[in-house]
């Protein structure tokens, strides 16, 4: 029977200590970046809402997968992740076990993100 989530604190220590200190550092950066965003637990993964979707993350066997939507991700910081040796996809980041949270990539993510939201928000833009 597969174990419901129903917290951040309970679906990062289900995992190894590589995933944890990725997930750890990631829901720091998110809650330093967006003090206003809920937490929760959407599709059994952490997620966060800050004037709508925002941002989420999810362990798998050798990596943690962060996504904050394709507009979030400029060409730029893409780039600057690729060539720090990370994998890019078109909203997500992988960092691998061992490797560190890519800090200034991730927090320039977050604020473009919380732009974007906020802007929406402001414009009327349904979320």
């Amino acid at each position: 029977m597969k174990t419901v989530m129903k917290d951040i604190e309970t679906y990062i220590a289900q995992f190894p200590a590589g995933a944890q200190e990725i997930m750890v550092r990631l829901r720091e950066l998110i809650r330093m970046y967006t003090p206003g965003a809920e937490e929760l637990i959407m599709y059994g993964v952490p997620f966060y809402r800050y004037h709508g979707p925002f941002a989420g993350f999810a362990a798998y066997q050798d990596h943690v997968s962060f996504g904050c939507g394709a507009d979030a991700m400029t060409e730029e910081t893409s780039g600057a992740l690729r060539a720090k040796g990370y994998r890019v996809g078109q909203a997500t980041v992988q960092i691998q076990f061992g490797q560190s949270v890519p800090e200034a990539e991730i927090a320039a993510i977050l604020k473009e993100k919380a732009r974007r939201n906020e802007r929406d928000m402001h414009a009327g833009t349904p979320q």
